[in-house]
């Protein structure tokens, strides 16, 4: 009974505590038994480049009382989302630094708040100037010191100037580091096409890539020949049995056009007039022709003689304009490169006293001559090619 009255009395005393709330103001704190959440935020990394994701988790996030039920999240870079999840992910697109903030609700309607800064790396802004077309032999000028970095860091350059070359050796011709300054000066030495590439880093884990393709284009020259007529000559004594050579490399000095050698003896004493050879053999044309000596007019005081002579040896060649990557290598495909042209290599020229001995006029006595003097003449016509170089509109080769 007493049980009964004090619940009564409790009921009473709330029921009267109600009324006076309703009627009497700053008495709400009384009945408010709302519990607000407690907020975590973890992101990782919170350093990423530009495009990477960060990870961000509220899962330490506690309700306190009840339940979590929505998780709001600022990303910081104008882009919100709101998630019954405590785990979520997100990209930047832009450089620089971004607070996150996640808001958690419990099912009571409290909530909490907790942020995160994330650094946002930015990529090198790469910069890079050559020329899209030289002539060869001419050096290429590879620009990128106008790159810059977004946060101002200290720039490193790598440069691998020719995709075809694999310089470190590790079967990947892509990937070398042929020079590591923002500007770079390579010569060329023959046309083509030259591929490379340049990998500009920030030291911050950022980098940009370019790529390079260079046409290198041959140089013109207006070729004029000029032709002119070198002469050797030598003059020796032999006796019967015995020869003399000579070596020589004439293709060395031009094209080679005519050839002319003259073989002359001392006049004979007395007949039987000596008889010598003339021998020319050019080795790398598989070419030997050979003269004997001829009696000339003993009445006139004509010597015995013997004489080579070709006649257009090679094609005269045209004044033309011509295409090369170099006058040097233009001069030797003109001269000695070209397989269609004759002479090249070394010339031996032999002459040989075949019989020089003729009998005394008295028998028993000393023969009146035992050998004899030659002389011995070579005339050659050589082309000399005088190169002139074109100046040319590069844009439109």
């Amino acid at each position: 009974m007493q049980r009964a009255i004090g619940r009564m009395k409790s009921s009473s005393l709330l029921f009267t505590l109600l009324l006076l709330c309703q009627v009497t103001a700053g008495c709400t704190g009384i009945l408010d038994t709302t519990v607000n959440p407690r907020a975590e935020l973890v992101a990782y990394p919170q350093l990423i480049q530009v495009g990477e994701m960060v990870t961000l988790d509220a899962r330490e996030s506690s309700a306190v009382e009840g339940v979590l039920v929505s998780y709001e999240w600022d990303f910081g870079d104008g882009q919100t989302a709101e998630t019954v999840s405590a785990f979520t992910s997100h990209s930047y697109l832009q450089f620089g630094q971004y607070t996150v903030t996640v808001k958690v609700t419990n099912d009571q309607g409290g909530t909490d708040e907790s942020t995160q800064v994330i650094t946002v790396n930015g990529a090198p802004m790469l910069n890079l100037t050559f020329p899209e077309q030289v002539r060869a032999g001419d050096s290429i000028l590879f620009d990128a010191s106008a790159t810059y970095d977004p946060e101002g860091a200290q720039l490193m350059f790598a440069w691998d100037l020719d995709w075809t070359q694999d310089t470190d050796g590790d079967t990947d011709p892509r990937n070398d580091v042929d020079a590591a300054e923002a500007t770079v000066i390579v010569p060329t030495t023959s046309s083509g096409v030259l591929k490379g590439s340049v990998v500009v880093s920030d030291g911050q884990g950022a980098s940009s890539y370019g790529t390079f393709e260079i046409s290198i284009v041959q140089r013109l020259y207006e070729v004029v020949w000029i032709y002119e007529t070198i002469e050797y000559s030598w003059d020796e004594y032999l006796e019967q049995g015995e020869s003399w050579e000579v070596n020589m490399t004439p293709s060395e000095v031009g094209r080679i056009m005519e050839i002319r050698a003259l073989l002359e003896l001392d006049q004979d004493i007395a007949p039987p007039y000596d008889n010598f050879s003339l021998v020319l053999r050019i080795m790398d044309d598989g070419l030997r022709t050979s003269k004997q000596t001829e009696e000339g007019n003993y009445s006139n005081q004509e010597s015995a003689k013997a004489e080579i002579e070709i006649l257009e040896f090679n094609i005269q060649p045209e004044n033309a304009l011509y295409s090369s990557d170099s006058k040097e290598q233009l001069l030797f495909e003109l001269l000695r490169g070209n397989a269609t042209l004759n002479g090249l290599g070394e010339w031996i020229w032999i002459v040989s006293a075949d019989q020089s001995d003729p009998d005394s006029f008295v028998p028993g006595m000393p023969d009146p001559d035992p050998g004899n003097d030659w002389e011995l003449t070579i005339q050659i016509l050589i082309g000399r090619p005088s190169l002139t170089e074109v100046a040319t509109n590069e844009s439109s080769m």
